[in-house]
């Protein structure tokens, strides 16, 4: 049971997330369908809680940072993926891609700072979660089942 409950945890974290958890669990013998609802709903929750709070986090975290950044350093690393999918696709590609590429957290933060609207935010986070939640979970499962069948002896 303590297992699950870490899954759960650990899904909520931003830099674990579906993405890492999910396969580690499985790839460790617990079970895929309590591993991939735990993970979910850890994963959404958190979500959920940065897009409902946005405003107040938005005020803590600018209060808390000292120094100003270059327009330069801005554009770089995952801030600046998020934008470049913004532009292209708009907040439905965003979150789509976002548990991919940079992080469901960051994906639904710049999905808002960008200017989409709390509820649109909410509903595609759930979609884009529950669609990476399906892959990585039957990913996990055949790819165990791919490397269990591989003879790996040298």
């Amino acid at each position: 049971m303590w297992d699950y409950l870490l899954v759960f945890l650990l899904a909520a974290v931003p830099w674990f997330e579906i993405g890492l958890i999910i396969p580690v669990s499985i790839l460790a013998g617990m079970n895929a369908f309590w591993v991939a609802i735990l993970a979910f709903f850890g994963n959404l929750l958190t979500v959920y809680l940065l897009i409902v709070f946005f405003d107040r986090l938005k005020g803590w975290f600018f209060r808390k940072k000292k120094k100003e950044q270059s327009d330069q350093e801005e554009d770089s690393g995952r801030y600046a993926r998020a934008n470049r999918m913004w532009d292209k696709y708009g907040v439905s590609g965003l979150l789509l891609a976002g548990p991919f590429l940079t992080g469901s957290h960051i994906a639904a933060g710049a999905a808002i700072v960008f200017g989409a609207t709390k509820t649109k935010t909410l509903y595609w986070s759930t979609i884009s979660l529950g669609l990476w939640t399906l892959v990585f979970t039957i990913g996990s499962i055949y790819g165990l089942g791919w490397l269990t069948d591989v003879n790996l002896s040298f």
